[in-house]
Protein backbone atom coordinates (compact mmCIF):
# COMPACT_ATOMS: atom_id res chain seq x y z
CA UNK A 1 0.00 0.00 0.00
CA UNK A 2 1.29 3.73 -1.31
CA UNK A 3 0.86 6.56 2.26
CA UNK A 4 0.94 9.72 0.83
CA UNK A 5 2.49 11.68 3.63
CA UNK A 6 0.11 14.78 2.95
CA UNK A 7 0.98 18.26 4.24
CA UNK A 8 -1.70 20.56 4.28
CA UNK A 9 -2.09 22.86 1.78
CA UNK A 10 0.86 21.90 -0.19
CA UNK A 11 2.34 20.49 -3.25
CA UNK A 12 1.91 16.81 -2.29
CA UNK A 13 -1.69 17.60 -3.32
CA UNK A 14 -0.55 17.05 -6.83
CA UNK A 15 0.53 13.33 -5.83
CA UNK A 16 -3.09 12.81 -4.16
CA UNK A 17 -4.25 14.07 -7.94
CA UNK A 18 -1.92 11.93 -9.85
CA UNK A 19 -2.66 8.76 -7.32
CA UNK A 20 -6.19 9.55 -8.44
CA UNK A 21 -5.64 9.70 -12.43
CA UNK A 22 -3.93 6.59 -12.04
CA UNK A 23 -6.70 4.37 -10.00
CA UNK A 24 -4.02 3.26 -7.56
CA UNK A 25 -5.04 2.40 -4.45
CA UNK A 26 -3.77 4.73 -1.63
CA UNK A 27 -3.76 6.58 1.68
CA UNK A 28 -2.94 9.26 3.20
CA UNK A 29 -1.31 10.63 6.64
CA UNK A 30 -1.99 13.77 6.78
CA UNK A 31 0.65 16.52 8.59
CA UNK A 32 -0.34 20.37 10.01
CA UNK A 33 1.60 23.50 9.40
CA UNK A 34 3.34 25.27 12.43
CA UNK A 35 0.52 27.99 12.89
CA UNK A 36 3.41 30.36 13.70
CA UNK A 37 6.06 29.73 10.60
CA UNK A 38 3.61 27.31 8.40
CA UNK A 39 6.66 25.42 8.45
CA UNK A 40 6.30 21.29 8.05
CA UNK A 41 6.38 19.49 11.00
CA UNK A 42 9.10 17.54 12.93
CA UNK A 43 7.62 14.30 12.14
CA UNK A 44 8.16 14.53 8.60
CA UNK A 45 11.75 14.43 9.58
CA UNK A 46 11.42 10.95 11.00
CA UNK A 47 10.59 9.77 7.67
CA UNK A 48 12.99 11.84 5.37
CA UNK A 49 16.25 14.03 6.77
CA UNK A 50 14.68 17.30 4.61
CA UNK A 51 11.23 17.10 6.53
CA UNK A 52 9.26 18.22 3.42
CA UNK A 53 6.55 17.02 1.83
CA UNK A 54 5.37 15.69 -0.86
CA UNK A 55 6.74 12.63 0.50
CA UNK A 56 5.34 8.59 -0.48
CA UNK A 57 6.61 5.22 1.04
CA UNK A 58 5.30 2.11 0.00
CA UNK A 59 4.97 -0.76 1.84
CA UNK A 60 6.65 -3.07 -0.88
CA UNK A 61 9.57 -0.87 -0.37
CA UNK A 62 10.41 -1.21 3.16
CA UNK A 63 11.46 1.55 4.87
CA UNK A 64 12.55 3.52 1.36
CA UNK A 65 10.51 7.52 1.44
CA UNK A 66 10.80 9.08 -2.20
CA UNK A 67 11.12 12.88 -2.04
CA UNK A 68 10.16 15.71 -4.48
CA UNK A 69 7.57 16.17 -6.77
CA UNK A 70 8.87 15.03 -10.03
CA UNK A 71 10.42 11.98 -8.90
CA UNK A 72 7.74 10.69 -7.32
CA UNK A 73 5.57 11.75 -10.56
CA UNK A 74 7.95 9.28 -12.89
CA UNK A 75 8.72 7.03 -10.09
CA UNK A 76 4.76 6.33 -9.83
CA UNK A 77 4.21 6.19 -14.06
CA UNK A 78 7.07 3.72 -14.45
CA UNK A 79 5.18 1.22 -11.89
CA UNK A 80 1.61 2.46 -12.96
CA UNK A 81 1.17 3.56 -16.56
CA UNK A 82 2.88 1.44 -18.87
CA UNK A 83 0.68 2.20 -21.45
CA UNK A 84 1.42 6.07 -20.99
CA UNK A 85 -1.47 7.44 -20.32
CA UNK A 86 -0.50 10.52 -18.92
CA UNK A 87 2.77 10.59 -20.76
CA UNK A 88 3.77 10.72 -24.27
CA UNK A 89 5.66 7.73 -26.01
CA UNK A 90 9.51 8.15 -26.03
CA UNK A 91 9.29 8.94 -30.01
CA UNK A 92 6.31 10.95 -29.89
CA UNK A 93 6.24 14.53 -31.11
CA UNK A 94 5.16 15.80 -27.53
CA UNK A 95 7.55 13.94 -25.80
CA UNK A 96 10.17 16.90 -25.57
CA UNK A 97 7.21 19.18 -24.56
CA UNK A 98 6.44 16.61 -21.74
CA UNK A 99 9.63 16.45 -20.08
CA UNK A 100 10.23 20.26 -20.52
CA UNK A 101 7.02 21.22 -18.45
CA UNK A 102 7.04 17.96 -16.30
CA UNK A 103 10.48 20.01 -14.86
CA UNK A 104 10.04 23.42 -15.52
CA UNK A 105 7.20 23.67 -13.14
CA UNK A 106 9.76 23.09 -10.25
CA UNK A 107 13.17 24.67 -11.17
CA UNK A 108 11.26 27.65 -12.78
CA UNK A 109 8.22 28.32 -12.26
CA UNK A 110 8.08 28.06 -8.06
CA UNK A 111 11.34 29.36 -6.68
CA UNK A 112 10.21 33.08 -7.59
CA UNK A 113 6.18 32.22 -6.41
CA UNK A 114 7.91 31.00 -2.87
CA UNK A 115 10.10 33.92 -2.65
CA UNK A 116 7.38 36.64 -2.85
CA UNK A 117 5.79 34.58 -0.35
CA UNK A 118 8.20 34.57 1.93
CA UNK A 119 9.00 38.00 1.05
CA UNK A 120 5.55 38.92 1.37
CA UNK A 121 5.77 38.02 5.31
CA UNK A 122 8.87 40.03 6.25
CA UNK A 123 6.83 42.38 7.78
CA UNK A 124 4.72 40.83 9.63
CA UNK A 125 4.81 38.39 12.88
CA UNK A 126 6.77 36.10 13.55
CA UNK A 127 8.82 39.02 12.23
CA UNK A 128 9.36 41.56 15.41
CA UNK A 129 7.80 44.46 15.23
CA UNK A 130 10.98 46.53 15.44
CA UNK A 131 11.92 45.03 12.14
CA UNK A 132 9.07 45.09 10.22
CA UNK A 133 9.05 48.33 8.40
CA UNK A 134 12.23 47.85 7.25
CA UNK A 135 11.10 44.25 6.22
CA UNK A 136 8.07 45.74 4.01
CA UNK A 137 10.58 48.54 2.32
CA UNK A 138 12.73 45.66 1.53
CA UNK A 139 10.02 43.16 0.20
CA UNK A 140 9.13 45.91 -2.14
CA UNK A 141 12.36 46.26 -3.55
CA UNK A 142 13.05 43.23 -3.77
CA UNK A 143 8.73 43.01 -5.70
CA UNK A 144 9.65 45.92 -7.79
CA UNK A 145 12.99 45.34 -9.08
CA UNK A 146 12.98 41.09 -9.82
CA UNK A 147 10.04 39.22 -8.37
CA UNK A 148 7.18 41.52 -10.24
CA UNK A 149 9.10 41.24 -13.75
CA UNK A 150 10.04 37.75 -13.37
CA UNK A 151 6.96 36.33 -12.25
CA UNK A 152 4.90 38.19 -15.19
CA UNK A 153 7.79 37.32 -18.21
CA UNK A 154 6.53 33.52 -16.62
CA UNK A 155 3.54 34.52 -16.40
CA UNK A 156 3.14 35.40 -19.97
CA UNK A 157 5.00 32.28 -21.07
CA UNK A 158 2.27 30.04 -19.50
CA UNK A 159 -0.42 32.44 -21.35
CA UNK A 160 1.06 31.93 -24.82
CA UNK A 161 2.48 28.38 -24.41
CA UNK A 162 -1.82 27.51 -24.25
CA UNK A 163 -2.55 29.72 -26.69
CA UNK A 164 -2.88 27.02 -29.68
CA UNK A 165 -3.22 23.57 -27.11
CA UNK A 166 -5.40 22.54 -24.78
CA UNK A 167 -2.69 21.22 -22.38
CA UNK A 168 1.34 22.24 -21.52
CA UNK A 169 2.19 19.36 -23.76
CA UNK A 170 -0.50 19.42 -26.22
CA UNK A 171 -3.71 18.36 -26.52
CA UNK A 172 -3.85 15.26 -24.25
CA UNK A 173 -3.99 15.80 -20.37
CA UNK A 174 -0.82 14.56 -18.75
CA UNK A 175 1.71 14.20 -15.68
CA UNK A 176 3.04 17.58 -16.85
CA UNK A 177 -0.46 19.59 -16.31
CA UNK A 178 -0.57 18.06 -12.76
CA UNK A 179 2.80 19.50 -11.74
CA UNK A 180 2.09 22.55 -13.49
CA UNK A 181 -0.95 22.96 -11.56
CA UNK A 182 0.51 23.93 -8.62
CA UNK A 183 2.66 27.20 -9.74
CA UNK A 184 -0.68 28.19 -11.92
CA UNK A 185 -2.97 27.59 -8.77
CA UNK A 186 -0.28 29.95 -6.89
CA UNK A 187 -0.45 32.51 -9.30
CA UNK A 188 -4.32 32.47 -9.44
CA UNK A 189 -4.39 32.63 -5.33
CA UNK A 190 -2.94 36.09 -5.66
CA UNK A 191 -4.81 37.52 -8.25
CA UNK A 192 -2.66 36.56 -10.82
CA UNK A 193 -4.87 35.39 -13.36
CA UNK A 194 -6.43 38.71 -14.05
CA UNK A 195 -6.45 38.74 -18.23
CA UNK A 196 -4.92 35.23 -18.72
CA UNK A 197 -8.13 33.62 -20.69
CA UNK A 198 -5.59 30.47 -21.24
CA UNK A 199 -4.68 29.80 -17.74
CA UNK A 200 -7.83 30.29 -16.27
CA UNK A 201 -9.22 27.86 -18.87
CA UNK A 202 -6.46 25.61 -17.85
CA UNK A 203 -7.15 25.70 -14.17
CA UNK A 204 -10.95 25.40 -14.92
CA UNK A 205 -10.25 22.17 -17.19
CA UNK A 206 -7.96 20.66 -14.39
CA UNK A 207 -10.82 21.39 -11.71
CA UNK A 208 -13.44 19.73 -13.96
CA UNK A 209 -11.64 16.35 -13.59
CA UNK A 210 -13.26 13.93 -11.86
CA UNK A 211 -10.02 12.48 -10.42
CA UNK A 212 -8.93 16.37 -9.35
CA UNK A 213 -12.67 16.02 -7.70
CA UNK A 214 -11.55 13.28 -5.96
CA UNK A 215 -8.05 14.32 -5.00
CA UNK A 216 -9.66 17.27 -3.00
CA UNK A 217 -12.21 15.26 -1.17
CA UNK A 218 -9.32 13.16 0.18
CA UNK A 219 -6.70 15.83 0.69
CA UNK A 220 -8.46 19.10 1.36
CA UNK A 221 -8.87 22.14 -0.77
CA UNK A 222 -5.98 23.86 -1.57
CA UNK A 223 -5.67 27.36 -0.32
CA UNK A 224 -2.67 29.20 -1.66
CA UNK A 225 -3.36 33.75 -1.16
Amino acid sequence: MITVHHLENSRSQRIVWLLEELGVDYQIEHYQRDPATMLAPDSLKRLHPLGKSPLITDDEMGSVAIAESGAIIETLLARFDPDRHLSPALDSPERQDYVFWLHHAEASGMPPLVMRLIFSRLGKPPVPALVRPLGRRLASGVEKQYLGPEISRLRDFWEHSLAQRTWFAGDRFSAADIQMSFPVLALSGRGGLAGQPNLTAFLDRCRSREAYQRAIARGGELTLG
